[in-house]
């Protein structure tokens, strides 16, 4: 009986894995629905609106994320967005219009636009294609127009399962 060499291809195929994930700015996001700041969640009144943004304690949103919506069916001037955002912007991350997926696809823009890619230079690239993170669709098409100059090639999926995007 011969002695049986067991050889991990993946490590050996000269792959460099890269997880998307891991550019997921971390903190807790916050949103505020304009809504509880309308008079009968309908109505903007200016002196009780700016009375419900005085009153908002600012430490709560600390290091936060925060993404202001309106679920009512009621308009509000954009100056009401600005009072919110002069009231916590020193204490935030970052403020944003929108919902939730407004926010995550901002801050993934802002992440992949900021990210070395150095180390990647002229190498084969998988990207994960699993994650237990939520990751806007539109991160990975910014991901491959920031990977293609410079990248030997690019793979999406897992190791023994991938597809082939492009080569250089």
């Amino acid at each position: 009986m011969s002695d049986l060499e067991i050889k991990n291809k993946v490590a050996g195929s000269g792959l460099i894995n890269f997880d998307l994930s891991q550019l997921i700015p971390k903190g807790k996001r916050i949103g505020i629905d304009l809504k509880d700041f309308l008079f009968e969640g309908l109505i903007l009144k200016e002196k009780d609106f700016r009375e419900k943004v005085n009153a908002m304690n600012a430490d709560e949103y600390e290091g936060a994320y925060v993404y202001i919506y309106n679920s009512a069916d009621a308009i509000v001037p954009l100056w009401a967005y600005f009072l919110i955002t002069a009231k916590l912007t020193e204490y935030t991350k970052k403020i944003v219009f929108g919902n939730r997926e407004d926010l995550e696809v901002l801050l993934m823009h802002n992440a992949i636009e900021t990210y070395d890619f150095s180390e990647l230079i002229n190498q084969r690239v998988l990207v994960k294609g699993c994650s237990d993170e939520s990751i806007p669709e539109n991160a990975y098409i910014e991901l491959v127009e920031q990977l293609k100059p410079l990248v030997k090639s690019l793979m999406f999926g897992e190791a023994c399962s991938n597809v082939p995007i492009f080569k250089n």
